[in-house]
């Protein structure tokens, strides 16, 4: 199954109002779970598919960029975290300094914990996501100077 089929399938439940969509392929299995807002997250979240147009609404907002800021972008489709654990401290915030190198989120794809790191030196202007969001490929999760 590709990232063309998953975003179908994230689309999909939104469209038709579903909360759960289970499929094998092979010895593939893939579940999409939406969710009410959660207060705090499981120990072991499954994928959830919140609306589509909230991270699509993410990407449009790329435009807006001052020429000085540049951006970390997801490099896959899966669910953002800002800290490593419930209750812990985020791994960066506005105004966090950081090396080329530094973690600065996890993303959870298909029960994989992805640390994603910052390509350069910075500081952090924003945020671009909320924890817990489901994230595009390519969708800006931060901005530094």
């Amino acid at each position: 199954m590709n990232l063309k089929q998953i975003k179908a399938l994230a689309a999909m439940m939104n469209e038709e109002g579903l909360t759960r969509v289970e499929i094998s392929e092979g010895e593939t299995v893939i579940k999409l779970e939406k969710e009410a807002k959660i207060l705090s997250a499981p120990a072991a979240p499954a994928l959830k598919a919140e609306a589509v147009s909230e991270a699509k609404a993410g990407v449009s907002v790329s435009a807006a960029v001052s020429s000085g800021d540049r951006e970390i972008k997801s490099p896959m489709v899966g669910v953002f975290y800002s800290a490593s654990a419930p209750g812990e401290e985020p791994f960066v915030s506005v105004g966090s300094r950081v090396k080329k190198g530094d973690v600065v989120c996890i993303i959870e794809a298909m029960k994989l914990m992805n640390e994603i790191t910052a390509d350069s030196d910075g500081e952090i202007t924003e945020i671009c996501v909320s924890n817990e969001q489901i994230v595009e490929y390519g969708q800006p999760l931060f901005r530094l100077r």
